[in-house]
């Protein structure tokens, strides 16, 4: 835990082969992070501009672009989790997450068939396996739960998604004997920059409809009370200059919760954050905030429902990317 008192884990948003066997391992040993995450974009920046691939690439000629992306993708989860494992193995989060191929979201057989044969590929017990939060996503969140498999659930933007990645998390552990940890990755940032500018323009406070939907999230995550099942806090990276760097961990810092952040934002944090908690945040400070956005005209579901449309777009957009160069 980067906090201990609060139980609060800081995990690196990134992952890149050099990267692997040098800082990431100065974190770990530094105390700084005990986890990471990984994304189709993510592996986009890594395996299209990193030299560090090209000698495995030349070895997978004979192979299809998808399982070419798998052998570079699980060569770096693999080796993530065996630098990992030592804090797996105390007890102290350990784990590394890869997504299920985001042309699957809406097929849940086929995204639990994935799931697993991922994880059996990998044969890493701290490999986190994620999947985005739709219907079929659910119902693969749940049979991957219940066969023992730690689950990653992302690209959430809504209570309701939450919820559903929750009770779907109880469903799986009541099906296995064995405890299995999960997280429910709530996205930030993405908030702000799709609603500031409006917001400014009507003389609303900025660079809060993030932090208090998550908050708003968290709460009801912790209200199910769950067990092994945690908030995560994604798309913490500022984009805005005017902020702080390391602002989203600052403001969402909270008892029982993961922040997945970049490198740059986690030493920003290391260094100057203020490492209090902040949340939970008062319901009626929430409610106060989205009235004065809902006065002023702006349907805040239908800005969250498009979050979630585009960053299943994104996802997608990143793989086929990969596909197509490789």
């Amino acid at each position: 835990m980067y906090l201990k008192d609060l139980k609060f884990s800081l995990w690196a948003d990134f992952i890149e082969r050099d990267y692997l066997d040098n800082e990431f391992k100065d974190l770990i040993n530094d105390g700084i992070i005990n986890g990471a995450t990984s994304n189709p974009a993510i592996f986009k920046n890594a395996i299209l501009t990193s030299p560090a691939y090209k000698e495995q690439l030349s070895t997978l000629k004979s192979l299809t672009p998808k399982e070419k992306y798998e052998a570079v993708a699980i060569f770096d989860i693999t080796k993530a989790a065996d630098i990992l494992k030592p804090l797996y193995d105390k007890g102290n989060d350990g784990y590394v997450s890869i997504e299920v191929d985001p042309f699957l979201c809406d097929d849940a057989s086929a995204t639990i068939a994935e799931g697993k044969r991922l994880f059996k590929r990998i044969e890493r017990e701290n490999v986190m396996i994620k999947v985005p939060a739709t219907s079929a996503g659910y119902e693969a969140m749940e049979e991957l739960t219940a066969s023992g498999i730690p689950v990653n659930a992302t690209l959430i933007f809504k209570k309701e998604q939450a919820l559903a990645c929750a009770k779907a998390f109880e469903r799986g552990a009541k099906r296995n004997s064995k405890a299995v940890d999960t997280v429910i990755s709530i996205f930030v940032s993405r908030v702000d920059r799709a609603l500031d500018s409006k917001l400014a323009e009507k003389g609303i406070d900025v660079a809060l409809s993030g932090i208090y939907n998550t908050a708003d999230i968290y709460n009801s995550i912790e209200e199910l009370n769950v067990d092994g099942c945690r908030a995560l806090f994604a798309s913490t990276g500022v984009k805005d200059d005017s902020l702080p760097a390391h602002y989203y961990i600052d403001e969402l810092l909270a008892y029982n919760s993961v922040n997945t952040a970049p490198i740059d934002t986690i030493s920003a944090f290391h260094i100057s954050g203020k490492k209090k908690k902040a949340l939970p945040i008062k319901s009626e400070i929430i409610a106060n905030h989205f009235k004065k956005i809902s006065d002023a005209g702006i349907n805040f579901d239908e800005v969250l429902d498009k979050q979630i449309s585009d960053g299943l777009v994104a996802f997608e957009d990143a793989f086929r990317d990969i596909l197509e160069s490789l």
